[in-house]
């Protein structure tokens, strides 16, 4: 089992990551999480409220993906987190892939809510294919789907159980960094669209999986500081 980190560009000020992940299992399977920001705004970026997005031809999802021997065709399942723009930027580009997302927010997308109009295109393209699961579901042996509807309503993270380094949480944005990990005290952000008592608990889930599962390490979503210090692809952990 190997966990590769994928850096899909950067949102400034501060540096703040976009990151995917790509499990590779013992069984040959082929897993990513998430798809970063449209391949578009590598030329023309549509930069959030506050924010400015970085993006060079090697922040692509293809890119990184040939970075580490793959094509787009290698891969078996996308593990949708959640629909927004920076984390289904390029759904699109596997139409013979399986994408794994939590029912409440699929049907939450698909109803026209306006969040999640902007890359409708690419996550609705006729040509996808998604599985619909409901709460805590492991898709392979040694991944885990977590759900952790707070953010917005069915987020999911993922376990990711490693046999040499330990398991790994990724929170996406459950957790946005580790500054907000403490569920008392998680600063709620206006793009945090649930209300307070479920990002609360969700932010709770997190510590309590970790603790449960004697994490190794809990990958933060968008956590400047943590990015630093991990190991991007083509390393990896394992």
């Amino acid at each position: 089992m190997r966990l590769f980190l994928l850096h899909l560009g950067t949102m400034q000020p501060v540096d703040v990551p976009v990151p995917a992940y790509l499990i590779q299992t013992p069984e040959g399977i082929v897993i990513l999480v998430d798809t970063g920001w449209p391949r578009s705004f590598v030329d023309n970026p549509r930069n959030p409220p506050g924010l400015s997005v970085e993006m060079s031809p090697e922040d692509t999802v293809l890119a990184r993906l040939a970075q580490i021997g793959l094509a787009l065709s290698d891969v078996d399942y996308v593990i949708c987190t959640h629909l927004d723009d920076d984390h289904s930027g390029n759904h699109d580009l596997f139409p013979g892939t399986e994408f794994i997302i939590q029912r409440v927010h699929y049907d939450l997308a698909k109803s026209g809510h306006a969040r999640f109009s902007a890359n409708r295109p690419a996550w609705d393209h006729p040509s996808l294919k998604y599985k619909l699961v409901d709460g805590d579901v492991e898709l392979v042996p040694g991944v885990v789907l977590l759900d952790t509807s707070g953010h917005v309503p069915g987020h999911q993270s993922v376990l990711v159980r490693l046999p040499t380094f330990g398991n790994v949480v990724l929170a996406a944005d459950a957790v946005m960094a580790q500054s907000m990990s403490d569920a008392s005290t998680r600063e709620i952000f206006v793009t945090d669209m649930d209300d307070e008592s479920a990002i609360r608990r969700s932010t709770q889930k997190i510590a309590n999986v970790a603790a449960m599962e004697g994490a190794a390490l809990v990958i933060y979503g968008h956590d400047s500081e943590q990015w630093k210090t991990l190991r991007h692809s083509p390393d990896f952990y394992e």
